[in-house]
């Protein structure tokens, strides 16, 4: 399996951001980590293991992005406020320079976005703000509400990252149909903490017309990686 490093300047977040690239052709992955996580989360967790045989046999190339978590949601020395645009920065990095990157890479447009818990928010609240770049979406055990990071703070940049607050306001046409032609996949266990936050997107979802998969996990299933790498495998291809 062809492994790349890869590292640059991001003049989105004024930093250097690492990744991992894992493959050298197919359905591109963008993969985002847990809380806090790092680019090679998903190595060190075994997912890309998981996943092998996709990768190693050209169906599907992942890149691993970084998170910036610690200087935004989970930055508890920091306002609010900084808070929150910190995070804006971050879409604008994933947006405006990883998404260019992976098209540079890889000539299949149609990008599948996944994560795994606190991942799994970040996968679907760009999936869903940029759905014309997006043509999978694979939500892990996922928790869509941020307000409990804002500590009551609330303006229009924590409404438009906070998929439980502008799916239901959602009303442009465009944006929904785009919605409505992704491949939408919301997975959880049945004992898992993300439970009903999953169940509850699904239907939010549902008010909207946006079709989407809801698919529970049985026999014990809980918040943690080794169901993790089972339900990756199941639902990437």
């Amino acid at each position: 399996m062809k492994r790349s490093y890869v590292k640059w300047w991001s003049p989105s977040l004024g930093r250097d951001m690492e990744m991992l690239v894992f493959g050298h052709g197919g359905t591109p992955v963008l993969v985002f980590p847990s809380s806090m996580g790092r680019f090679h989360e998903w190595e060190d967790f075994k997912m890309v293991e998981a996943c092998g045989h996709a990768i190693g046999n050209g169906y599907n190339q992942f890149f691993c992005v970084d998170s910036v978590d610690s200087e935004s949601f989970y930055n508890k020395f920091a306002d609010p406020y900084v808070r929150i645009v910190r995070h804006r920065q971050y879409d604008a990095y994933i947006r405006d320079e990883v998404v260019p990157f992976i098209h540079t890479n890889n000539p299949n447009r149609y990008i599948i976005s996944t994560g795994a818990s606190f991942g799994a928010y970040h996968a679907l609240n760009v999936a869903f703000k940029y759905p014309h770049l997006f043509g999978k979406l694979i939500a892990m055990s996922g928790k869509y509400d941020i307000r409990n990071f804002m500590h009551g703070f609330y303006d229009d940049n924590v409404y438009f990252n906070n998929p439980v607050d502008y799916i239901p306001q959602m009303h442009d046409h465009h944006h929904l149909e785009a919605l409505r032609r992704m491949d939408i996949r919301l997975v959880a266990g049945e004992h898992d903490i993300c439970r009903q936050p999953t169940e509850d997107m699904h239907w939010k979802l549902n008010s909207k017309a946006v079709g989407n998969r809801l698919d529970i996990w049985g026999n014990g299933t809980q918040h943690d990686w080794p169901w993790w790498r089972n339900m990756i495998q199941h639902h990437l291809p």
